[in-house]
């Protein structure tokens, strides 16, 4: 039987911020999801997740399924452990035990290396690697017969710190009752921690098994330590989302330059143009047309879409709507099917009907626009009045002159049609033509068949 154990409680200095290391985002996820995400195809009994005294915004982030546990003293990845001792059941066999901050690691890499601490019988396994170099993580010793003698620190070791070595990832296998039976033969070191790395050389010492192995990749080792660490965990879970999404059918053109958040989903055959960002809960159906210059953030977009040089931020996109380019919707913003919006068009907390086309140089905030209206050019609706916003409602088939301007709140009435410039106040009933500032309602002229 296994439990797993999170170590989560470090400050991380390195990283120079405010944020707890691992809730620093790769792939648009706080890194420590990763590890969690990774220890669920597991066979195992309990996790538990080690966290600091003032960690109850990781708790919030990771949710509540988990254990945990604090440390109320910053003493070393050794008394992190230590405080799991009275939580886990004596009837587990083994412990599993790994850092917040090794967002790469993979569930293969990890079963691997626990059945093969199964097979071997060791005390310790570890998971180790010579084909990546990393700074600041341990370097492992071996003996003349191949065999694991110890853990030594990079900072003990740096007369030889030009050389590359085979690394320890920090990630272990313990069998349980040689581990709590040796636990509290840990010293502290002279910076006051106790090192869980110090229980390999007890292993040794004592004729115990210390076995090893390779992860599938040598990046999954890569621990986050400061920004640059995280530059390069980011450029790997982007190049591995790409390559993911180009297998199930998206084309992704110059596929470097494109950012793509672990958490969005992309339909077949839609094509995805350089310099594009999508993030968050993004949602994009088949044969779209996205970018290039495009950011889309916590959006829906739905079949057939196209979207160029522009900003989609929370809103929905129904199936065949074009936007762009350099155009902005924004949140809670909903485009039914067919919808066009061309540039430099804003559109904030409105619903847009079937068929209707904002074509350019216009704002529409707080509205509710029917099915196949036409809203003209430089189109304003004036929907905050110095204390509050108010709502403005056109309704089918009108038409918007261009330079109207919409003072909310106020209706315009099915098929009614504002002149080019007329400034709005008063409601529009159905049919009726109204032109001026302020507009007042005009006989609306016959339109000749055929004409003009």
């Amino acid at each position: 039987s296994w439990a797993a154990v999170i170590l989560a409680a470090g400050k991380g200095t390195r990283m120079r911020s405010r944020v707890p290391k691992v809730l620093h985002l790769i792939g648009g996820r706080a890194m420590i999801l990763y590890p969690i995400e990774a220890l669920r195809p597991l066979p195992l009994r309990q996790t538990f997740i080690v966290v600091g005294p003032d960690g109850e915004n990781l708790r919030n982030v990771i949710g509540g399924e988990w254990e945990y546990i604090v440390q109320n003293q910053p003493l070393g990845t050794g008394h992190a452990l230590a405080q799991t001792q009275k939580d886990i059941p004596q009837t587990i066999d083994n412990i599993l035990v790994l850092s917040g901050d090794v967002p790469l690691i993979s569930s293969q890499s990890l079963s691997h290396m626990m059945s093969h601490h199964c097979a071997s019988g060791a005390a310790i396994t570890l998971l180790t690697t010579d084909r990546f170099q990393q700074r600041g993580l341990g370097r492992i010793l071996r003996n003349s017969s191949g065999q694991i003698t110890e853990i030594i620190e990079e900072v003990e070791d740096e007369a030889r710190s030009h050389e590359a070595f085979e690394l320890n990832s920090g990630i272990y296998c313990f069998s349980s009752q040689w581990l709590w039976d040796n636990m509290q033969n840990l010293s502290p070191h002279d910076n006051g921690e106790f090192y869980l790395t110090d229980m390999v050389s007890m292993a040794a010492k004592s004729g115990q098994k210390v076995e090893s192995v390779s992860p599938k990749d040598s990046m999954e080792i890569l621990g986050i330590n400061n920004r640059i660490d995280l530059a390069q965990a980011e450029e790997f879970m982007q190049r591995r989302t790409r390559d993911g999404w180009m297998k199930k059918g998206v084309t992704l053109l110059n596929p470097s330059s494109i950012f793509i958040d672990v958490t969005v989903e992309i339909g077949m055959d839609t094509t995805i143009y350089p310099n594009t960002f999508l993030t968050g809960t993004t949602r994009i159906g088949e044969q779209c047309t996205i970018g290039p210059n495009t950011t889309i953030r916590d959006s829906i977009i739905g079949d057939n879409c196209r979207i160029q040089t522009s900003m989609i931020e929370e809103a929905t996109l129904e199936e065949g709507v074009d936007v762009g380019p350099y155009s902005h919707i924004r949140p809670d913003s909903h485009l039914e099917q067919g919808v066009h919006i061309g540039n430099f068009a804003e559109v904030k907390k409105s619903r847009l009907g079937r068929g209707t086309k904002m074509g350019h140089f216009s704002y529409v905030g707080d509205a509710t626009i029917g099915a196949n209206v036409n809203i003209g050019a430089g189109t304003i609706t004036c929907n905050f009045d110095g204390l509050r916003k108010n709502r403005t409602i056109i309704e089918d088939d009108a038409f918007i002159g261009s330079d109207s301007m919409l003072v909310a709140p106020v209706r315009i009435g099915p098929r009614a049609i504002t002149g080019a410039g007329s400034v709005v106040i008063h409601d529009v009933p159905a049919d009726a033509l109204v032109v001026g500032a302020p507009a007042q309602i005009k006989e609306k002229p016959e339109r000749k068949r055929g004409s003009d």
